[in-house]
């Protein structure tokens, strides 16, 4: 048996595994790489050269710069600022899929409509949509501006790194976007026009809409009542009784934590907590000579609830928590964090100081470090991530200008080739942790390791595709069946084996499986190779007719309940487009 035909087995056993998904797709990549080796069809440092490639290397920094545009808020900044302006269920469907696109090419497609979720879900709403009705198209437009920009999908960068092997001329930052605005264009237009093939009426769940939680807790633990914090700057060998206000003191806090009864001598550093109206306030401030620490966090000022850096928090009190029993008021400090409200048994305890049971809740501010602490150390369960809020809430700050510039200094990098994209990317990637946008574990939280796994594996089977002979008698098959080999059924035929394969399996595999099959019909018709492989990445974006096609549909489908069945209308009339542009349109470019 000679080696293109093993290795034409194992790319079928290939296909086969990863359409069945009976095993994680990082374990069958691996597995093929290793069946190559043992089957002698490649030594084992071909086996394993993918996983040291450059194009391995500049995906995995992607992915922390897209966390850190993430992380900053700059992502859900973008959509907000954009979709706010934006009235009309078809307007906002169009102003959805643009700003998704828009990400997309910054993020990749998965970042793109992860960090579209929760936009979706508040925007459509907000005009009595169903969000269901939005993210098929969100998803669908996440696919198309992943061809805007090199950085914008892994096929992207395997592509055009193997256009610089075959030809010594890769593609340029913005060349893909040629044919990329096209393809999101046309997506568009074909998305309004079969609007009404996309499926309303499901069960719209998972990601979390923060647009109205600050006012739900506000209302909740009603802050109305204003707490000022208030600290003692000289002593006056008073209590905080004998000051006389008609401000309501109700508690006093050491600088180390501990509560000192309103009654004892007040000292350096104390702080009150009071609660009145502002002028009696401002009096007790002016008269007793303190100093305002904390203003209250009321409806007016609720933006203050959702920092850059701090945020608040809603916390139940677990079983065997360490806060079981303990005495605490509203406006108590544990740690670096700040008890802003407390339900206790149901209610509303005001300014009351009680002690706290299994069950409790309690709405606490400050830094999130020192919130994450306290479910650590006090055992209390977090209903609401603060990174989930801070994400979707916070004004920009810092962080989101330190971001952008990395982003834009690794975007114009890559477009004037001044550095190589494994470079610009790694670079990139150490800046967002040197400047502390993102930490180091979030970070390596950020990389897709599977994804990795399954291109540096794949590669493998690429290889052996190439030095066995396989591609060529693929290629053979391909323009036998193209009657011929003129441009256009050549394109025609690898656009539907690559669109097809890509229904079921990631469309890396499917790039990776069919890009030697594309440099041999290049070379055995002449076929200018560039050309084919922008084809070839256009034909395995086109992955609209199942929900398993990309994350991108997985991720919409999964928020929005809709069924396997749902996707096949709209998605043929968006693979049309895309045909035109993949095989009437490159050519002329290319």
């Amino acid at each position: 048996m000679t080696d293109a035909t093993v290795t034409l087995i194992v790319m079928g056993v290939a296909i086969v595994a990863f359409i069945s998904n009976r095993l994680p797709v990082g374990v069958v990549a691996i597995l093929t790489a290793l069946s190559l080796y043992g089957l002698g069809v490649l030594d084992l440092g071909s086996a394993v050269a993918g996983f040291g490639d450059p194009a391995v290397l500049f995906l995995a920094s992607l992915f922390v710069v897209a966390e850190g545009l993430d992380a900053s808020g700059i992502t859900s900044w973008i959509a907000r600022s954009i979709t706010a302006r934006v009235h009309g269920e078809t307007a906002l469907m169009v102003a959805l899929m643009v700003v998704t696109a828009v990400l997309a090419a910054l993020l990749t497609p998965n970042g793109a409509a992860a960090a579209m979720v929760p936009i979706v879900l508040t925007s459509a709403r907000s005009i009595g949509v169903s969000p269901a009705k939005m993210l098929m198209p969100v998803a669908f437009a996440a696919s198309a501006g992943a061809l805007l920009t090199l950085s914008g999908s892994v096929v992207n960068v395997l592509v055009s790194q193997t256009a610089q092997e075959a030809t010594g001329q890769g593609f340029g930052y913005f060349e893909f976007g040629i044919a990329g605005v096209l393809l999101v264009g046309g997506s568009i237009l074909a998305v309004v026009t079969v609007q009404r093939w996309i499926p309303v009426e499901r069960d719209t769940k998972q990601t979390k809409d923060f647009g109205r939680h600050v006012d739900a807790l506000v209302e909740h633990y009603e802050l109305e009542q204003g707490l000022y914090r208030l600290r003692v700057d000289e002593e006056s060998g008073v209590s905080a009784q004998g000051l006389g206000s008609r401000a309501e003191l109700y508690a006093v806090q050491t600088p180390d934590g501990g509560v000192r009864g309103l009654d004892e001598d007040l000292h350096t550093g104390d702080e009150l907590l009071v609660t009145g109206q502002d002028e009696d306030i401002e009096e007790l401030v002016r008269s007793a000579n303190l100093s305002i620490v904390q203003t209250p966090l009321r409806r007016s000022t609720q933006s203050q609830l959702v920092l850059e850096e701090a945020g608040a928090a809603e916390v139940i009190v677990a079983p065997r928590s360490a806060l079981a029993g303990r005495s605490v008021f509203t406006g108590m400090r544990i740690g670096t964090v700040t008890i802003l409200g407390i339900r206790h048994k149901g209610k509303d305890a005001r300014t009351a100081e009680v002690e706290l049971q299994e069950g409790d809740t309690l709405l606490v501010h400050g830094p999130r470090d020192g919130i994450f602490r306290l479910v650590d150390f006090q055992e209390v369960v977090l209903v609401d991530c603060p990174e989930s809020m801070r994400r979707q809430l916070a004004p920009l700050g810092r962080r989101a200008w330190v971001a952008g510039a990395i982003t834009l200094v690794m975007i114009v990098a890559l477009s004037g080739n001044l550095l190589e994209p494994a470079v610009a990317g790694l670079l990139a990637a150490c800046a967002m942790v040197l400047f502390k946008v993102v930490s180091a574990e979030q970070a390596y939280r950020a990389i897709s390791w599977q994804m990795l796994v399954l291109i540096g594996a794949l590669i493998a089977l690429s290889t052996a595709i190439t030095s066995s002979g396989a591609a060529e008698l693929l290629a053979d098959r391909v323009l036998s069946v193209a009657g011929g080999g003129g441009v256009v059924p050549v394109l025609a035929v690898v656009f539907l084996v690559t669109a097809a394969l890509g229904q079921f399996v990631s469309n890396t595999a499917s790039v990776l499986v069919m890009t030697p099959v594309v440099l041999a019909i290049g070379e055995a018709s002449t076929i200018d190779p560039r050309m084919m492989l922008m084809s070839l990445a256009i034909a395995s974006g086109a992955s609209f007719l199942t929900p398993i096609a990309t994350p991108a549909n997985m991720i919409a489908g999964a928020a929005s309940g809709y069924h396997f069945s749902d996707y096949w209308r709209p998605g043929l009339a968006l693979m049309a487009v895309w045909f035109i542009v993949a095989v009437f349109f490159v050519p002329i470019v290319w």
